[in-house]
């Protein structure tokens, strides 16, 4: 038996669809898990114990569950909260929990990094914990964060196919229905593996450029 080229041709179209459901939710999933680890990274490099405390168990919690299982806790849990958001949201949400987790350790092993003697001369000259955090640590953590930060991302994407088993119409989910109906696992799969290496090295090549450009501190 040799490769179904039918079966490609009319396969590439319907996974093109899918892989636009994929980058539109990896890029709302990325934005939300970016924005709020970072927030939950210098929190647990502030001053308050308990809030350090906080977000050390959610990160432990994070990192310590699978994905699949966080994804059917948002899934199955936001409905009995009186939360119906549908799939598509809360598969953005479930990723965006767990990518807030992974960037949240990087941001605090990253700012924690820098020069302990800037933190001492900030508050030498009346700067608050929170604004040393924030004008002086942060902005020279930037650009050796963008790898870190660029593999989680690149994780972010792939792990977007996890969403096809609440019924996300996403790229893995596409492959899957083409596959019920022609059969045609090999060819289908491979695709597949085409498409997301595509994207994703793409991604990875965005990153290079932006931390090429990115100033040195």
């Amino acid at each position: 038996m040799g490769i179904d080229w039918g079966v490609v041709q009319m396969a590439v179209p319907l996974l093109a669809e899918g892989t636009v459901m994929t980058l539109k939710i990896a890029a709302l999933a990325g934005l939300l898990g970016i924005s709020c680890g970072i927030a939950l990274g210098l929190i647990s490099l502030g001053g308050w114990a308990w809030a350090r405390a906080l977000v050390a168990a959610y990160v432990s919690f994070i990192r310590g569950t699978p994905l699949l299982i966080q994804i059917f806790i948002v899934f199955f849990g936001l409905p009995l909260m009186g939360l119906r958001l549908g799939e598509f949201w809360a598969g953005v949400i479930a990723l965006s929990f767990n990518c807030a987790g992974y960037v949240a350790e990087i941001v605090r092993g990253t700012v924690g990094s820098v020069e302990k003697g800037q933190t001492e001369a900030a508050k030498s000259i009346g700067m608050t914990q929170g604004k040393i955090l924030l004008y002086i640590l942060l902005p020279q953590s930037i650009r050796p964060m963008v790898p870190a930060l660029t593999n989680d991302t690149i994780t972010l994407l792939k792990n977007t196919s996890l969403l096809s088993v609440i019924s996300v119409y996403e790229l893995t989910r596409s492959g899957q229905a083409i596959i019920a109906s022609h059969f045609a696992p090999l060819e289908i799969f491979a695709l597949l593996a085409i498409y997301y290496y595509a994207i994703i090295s793409v991604l990875a090549w965005v990153s290079r450029v932006i931390e090429r450009r990115l100033p040195a501190w």
